[in-house]
């Protein structure tokens, strides 16, 4: 049910940050009713739905400072949620700013507003509610969701059939992943009743929506209310962390790539040497919360990462939408293919889930963290390269030759059909089913109790880094440099591709879960530990079976 709650929010959040490219960028369509919609003629259907009219750059600079706010603002609403509110209390919380933001961006889009000029106030102000609640909501939904899964170490669990097998959590917590980012994409996958809303009948219904769907959420969460195990707030780890740091970065002379850096500021270590405080404090802190730091740090530069990653799924800021407009559409939206993408990721999920993932297992195959990871990464170079190809056919065909953009608002269009925009997104989106999924379990797993939804939202600020990068770039976003706004990001991530997998292959064989004493996480009577035992990813077992 959780799951479905992500989904109802996703569904709103992604169905109006489809269409806010060509409500900004293009003006209310001549001939049409004033509600942004076409008119409904043959070449009313070449034109492309608009409000606001401010451009590409305007475009492009909004969409991306929204996005950025976005994923900039669960780093002070997970902190939040890990020390005072609790994580379900700061979903509310984020679902609250979230349907007010609706509610105004509905009123903004009338037709007679948007006539009158007055379109752009209501607007702004539903973006930056719209921002803050999703930040708010985003980085506590998957901690816990996960948190309902009490297993950290592999067991043996007794069907009712007498059959002994044997489950493994780091298999569990990868479908509950693929599960749970499937289900998201599903609700992405609204945006397509949006997109052909925006063109053929107007904004007030593309905005109306998602804002029926999202008020699903207050029912859903009222009837989870007392259904989920939900954790208090525990701020004592995070305490710990900036001394444990500190101290291992005095104790090494700040030579942070020593072998045994974290070492130095265990405490066993420190006893051999009188050590029992710092700071003019007592030391509180155990070994295996250093390990924790330790592991938890690791995490984050794996992240660091992903911004270049971020930049080739799907384009910087509003350019897909912006290079469909000067395509040949046959009446599609120039936004529709965005749509492509959650499509991709709802077909695989069950394929890897079902059919690859337990093939490679049944045949001993290692295919770990790391390496699905930089599969993604791979996958999605080569998509920011077609992207580049087509652009630049774009630009050979189209009647404003290496200006294609400005005519492409007039209707005048390369004969390049749109459709071949669906590699970019296909593989885009493939790649995200190794990537982010695996940064989501990584997030979680490498995390103590206490900050997984930091540590959650410290993978989604990376994707606010990949945004800031885009605003940076915003003022080369325009004609005639757009092959050059695909293929640079193609290549930076392509040769950072090769750096990741030489850091950090070794992380392939590392262990998943470090165990917790807390009872939380204790198996229940039915199912028996394997004391001592570590069932890997690629572990076949034929007696007792394995179970993800």
């Amino acid at each position: 049910m959780l799951c479905i709650v992500e989904f109802a929010e996703r569904a709103s959040y992604y169905g109006v940050q489809t269409i806010f490219a060509n409500f900004m960028q293009f003006p209310l369509p001549p001939g049409g009713s004033g509600s942004g919609a076409v008119p409904n003629t043959a070449e009313g259907r070449e034109e492309t739905a608009g409000a606001l009219g401010k451009g590409l750059q305007f475009s492009v600079a909004l969409g991306l400072l929204f996005s950025f706010l976005a994923y900039t603002i669960p780093i002070p609403a997970a902190y939040l949620a890990d020390v005072y509110t609790g994580r379900y209390k700061m979903i509310l919380i984020g679902v609250l700013i979230c349907g007010v933001a609706h509610i105004i961006m509905i009123c903004g889009a009338i037709p007679s507003v948007l006539i009158a000029g007055h379109g752009i106030a209501p607007f702004m102000i539903s973006l930056f509610l719209l921002a803050i609640g999703a930040g708010a909501f985003k980085p506590n939904v998957a901690p816990t969701v996960l948190d309902q899964y009490q297993h950290q170490k592999p067991y043996i669990r007794v069907l009712k059939s007498g059959e002994r097998v044997v489950v493994d959590p780091e298999t569990t917590i990868q479908t509950i992943m693929l599960i749970f980012y499937a289900l998201i994409n599903v609700g992405a996958f609204f945006a397509i009743a949006t997109t052909y809303s925006e063109k053929y009948v107007g904004y007030w219904l593309a905005f109306l929506l998602p804002g029926i769907v999202y008020f699903l959420l207050p029912a859903l969460l009222w009837y989870l209310n007392n259904k989920l195990i939900k954790y208090p707030p525990n701020g004592s780890v995070l305490t710990k962390v900036p001394g444990i740091i500190l101290l291992a970065l005095r104790r090494n002379k700040f030579v942070v790539w020593k072998k045994n850096f974290w070492e130095a500021a265990k405490p066993s270590e420190l006893a051999k040497d009188g050590i029992t405080s710092f700071r003019n404090k007592q030391i509180t802190w155990t070994d295996k919360d250093v390990d924790d730091v330790a592991r938890t740090l690791t995490a984050c530069m794996v992240f660091l990462y992903f911004p270049i990653y971020n930049c080739n799924d799907g384009g910087i800021g509003s350019v897909s939408s912006s290079q469909g407009s000067t395509m040949t559409s046959h009446g599609a939206p120039n936004d529709l293919l965005n749509n492509f993408n959650p499509l991709t990721i709802i077909v695989a999920v069950p394929i890897l889930s079902y059919v690859v993932y337990p093939t490679l297992r049944r045949f001993n195959i290692k295919f770990g963290r790391i390496s699905r990871i930089t599969l993604g990464f791979s996958i999605a170079s080569v998509s920011g390269v077609i992207a580049a190809i087509v652009q630049w056919r774009i630009y050979e065909t189209s009647p404003c030759g290496y200006y294609a953009t400005a005519c492409g608002s007039d209707g005048e269009v390369s004969p390049i059909s749109i459709w071949w925009q669906l590699p970019n997104y296909a593989l885009g989106a493939l790649s995200e089913c190794f990537c982010n999924v695996t940064a989501y379990e990584l997030a979680y797993a490498r995390s103590p109790p206490g900050m997984k939804s930091l540590v959650m939202a410290a993978f989604l600020f990376n994707q606010a880094l990949s945004y800031a990068l885009g605003e940076i770039l915003t003022p080369a976003i325009a004609d005639p440099h757009l092959i050059w706004i695909w293929a640079g990001p193609a290549i930076a991530l392509a040769v950072q591709t090769v750096i990741f997998w030489i850091r950090y292959r070794k992380l392939n064989d590392d262990e998943f879960m470090t165990y917790e004493s807390d009872a939380r996480y204790q198996a229940n009577e039915r199912d028996a530990p394997l004391e001592g035992v570590a069932v890997p990813e690629t572990t076949t077992e034929k007696e007792p079976k394995k179970s993800g």
